[in-house]
């Protein structure tokens, strides 16, 4: 593999841009975003140089998309005729039936690497990013594309896209409405509460920092399996008011063992 190209050159993209590098890759990494995303992730060591979709798909090995998941739908659509001979296509979207049914006949395995922060940007932007997190593609990955994510220090896992979604459902976005409504809620009825506030009210509420136009497209393209966690959740809480003590119980034996996985 000799050249790698990034659409959105963000936090995801621009960390596995770093990764590849601190990972030993000496080929050449192209970028394709914004002229602003291109400077700061050239200035970042995360690409060597930016290019436009066209000649990024038509000369590289790997074009690894990572961005929102409404633009890697446009993207795709897009590959049709342009991707090299021989290439491989993956991604980073946070739901994978919409994004694999749009691939159609492309070289393209589906992927999601299970790392972020609540800010986006190639600013925040790590090498490290997926070191020890799970890395989920929807089919086995060819050898290149398996041995470069090994090599960051990631833990590849091949499931169906439909299992996917159904599991990130509750890994995943149901923390980011927890903690976005817990914001909310303290925001609208307590906003003086900040003032006592410890560290579980900044812990809790960090989600609640994610960009809505990225949750929008998690949402919009995984909509039943969220709003069935969402149900349950809601009827958990219902539920605290018939038994704190069996409930405090179960949540404390789920992370002791949650917390054995990390």
């Amino acid at each position: 593999m000799q050249t790698i190209a990034i659409a959105g050159v963000g936090l995801i993209g621009g960390s596995f841009g770093l990764a590849a590098r601190k990972a030993g890759f000496s080929g050449t990494i192209l970028g394709v975003s914004s002229p602003r995303t291109i400077e700061k992730a050239i200035a970042r060591g995360a690409i060597d140089r930016g290019a436009t979709l066209p000649d990024a798909a038509g000369s590289a090995d790997l074009l690894f998309l990572a961005q929102p998941i409404s633009i890697i739908l446009e993207t795709l659509c897009k590959l049709d005729g342009l991707v090299k001979n021989g290439a491989i296509v993956t991604d980073a979207g946070s739901t994978k039936a919409a994004i694999c049914a749009a691939a159609g006949s492309l070289p393209f395995v589906g992927g999601h690497p299970m790392a972020g922060k609540e800010i986006s940007g190639v600013e925040a932007a790590e090498a490290s990013l997926f070191s020890g997190r799970p890395w989920v593609f929807t089919s086995e990955p060819p050898p290149p594309l398996r041995a470069l994510v090994a090599s960051f220090g990631a833990r590849i896992l091949v499931m169906e896209a439909e299992d996917h979604d159904r599991m990130v459902a509750w890994s995943s976005h149901l923390p980011q409405l927890v903690s976005t409504a817990l914001a909310g809620a303290v925001h609208r009825h307590a906003p003086d509460a900040v003032a006592v506030a410890g560290p579980g009210l900044r812990d809790m509420t960090r989600l609640a920092a994610s960009p809505w136009d990225i949750w929008r497209d998690i949402i919009a393209t995984n909509h039943d399996n969220v709003y069935a966690a969402l149900d349950a959740y809601i009827d958990r809480l219902e539920s605290l008011r018939e038994g704190l003590d069996a409930e405090f119980e179960r949540a404390s034996h789920f992370n002791r063992e949650l917390r054995k996985q990390q």
